[in-house]
């Protein structure tokens, strides 16, 4: 007697229009936040003043905090680069500090560590993070490209559609998401889209290469039919998907926990684009084609396939 996993007692075809609705759904609320408050973006995308602080001594962020806090003077960032007599305090303003500013900089760190602390402040410029933003939008449109030549031929075009539009939400939904909490977005924020899409299109090909490989063993000539086929390709693929991504999320989650602020930004993005990039491989993806191909079987513009 075989042992079937409780989950492929799961319809997962049978309630797609309720995915379809809450996917549509978190996506119009993410484009309204974007559209009335955008997002918070760090000095690498506007332009700033980056302030680097050798105190020479041991210090931690709270105590620079808590030294800047009466002066209203709390970067936008903080960072923390080397270590012993070597570590710095790396502040970053949005917008140019004044020279009286800066001044009042110097006196409290000077007054609180001694007068070996050296400052050393400089103008951030936005057109590194605006080319790399222009460069990594166009890598993702060559990507989806070549994503959707290459499903075509190995696969169908209703797969390479299906699975670039799965991409696009994953990748909405983030930035949505971003823009609704106001968390800074830095460089690292673009890094982390571009991992998620790596991630995403890999889970939903697996899902698809079993579709393809469950569809030469059925025959294909009514709704019924295609669903079917559906809902045993994803169960059947569906532990190694949740495993997979399981994986990299636990990596994600503790490296958002101890890895610190410099990657905070990277963690969190990772951590919902892996959520929400397996969400759609086995939600979005191929319910997508669930309902294409429906829409061409009842139709008649397709014959029954073997």
């Amino acid at each position: 007697m075989s042992y079937n996993p409780f989950f492929y007692r799961w319809d997962f075809v049978k309630r797609r229009k309720l995915f379809f609705i809450l996917s549509l759904t978190l996506i119009a609320l993410g484009l309204i936040s974007l559209i009335f408050r955008g997002l918070n973006l760090s000095v690498d995308f506007t332009s700033g003043s980056r302030v680097e602080v050798l105190i020479g001594k041991p210090f931690t962020e709270a105590e620079i905090r808590n030294l800047l806090a009466p002066k209203n003077m709390i970067p936008s960032s903080f960072q923390m680069t080397g270590q012993g007599e070597n570590l710095t305090a790396v502040l970053t303003y949005k917008g140019t500090i004044t020279k009286e500013q800066f001044a009042e900089l110097k006196t409290l760190f000077t007054e609180k560590y001694g007068k070996q602390v050296s400052l050393n402040e400089s103008t951030v410029s936005p057109q590194v993070g605006r080319e790399l933003a222009q460069k990594a939008l166009l890598s993702v449109l060559i990507a989806s490209i070549g994503i959707i030549l290459y499903v075509t031929i190995r696969y169908e075009y209703r797969f390479a559609i299906s699975s670039v539009l799965a991409l696009l939400h994953d990748t909405l939904i983030v930035i949505g998401i971003f823009s609704l909490i106001q968390v800074e977005v830095d460089l690292t924020f673009i890094v982390a889209l571009l991992t998620i899409i790596g991630y995403s299109i890999n889970d939903t090909i697996v899902t698809f290469d079993r579709i393809r490989e469950n569809m030469r063993k059925m025959k294909i000539k009514k709704v019924e039919d295609v669903e079917n086929l559906v809902n045993r390709s994803i169960q059947e693929t569906l532990v190694r998907s949740v495993n997979t991504v399981m994986t990299v999320l636990f990596g994600a989650v503790a490296l958002l926990i101890f890895g610190g602020p410099g990657v905070f930004t990277f963690s969190l993005a990772l951590t919902f684009g892996l959520f929400f990039g397996a969400y759609s491989s086995i939600f979005i993806a191929s319910q997508l084609w669930v309902q294409w191909k429906e829409w061409d079987l009842k139709r008649a513009k397709l014959k029954p396939e073997a």
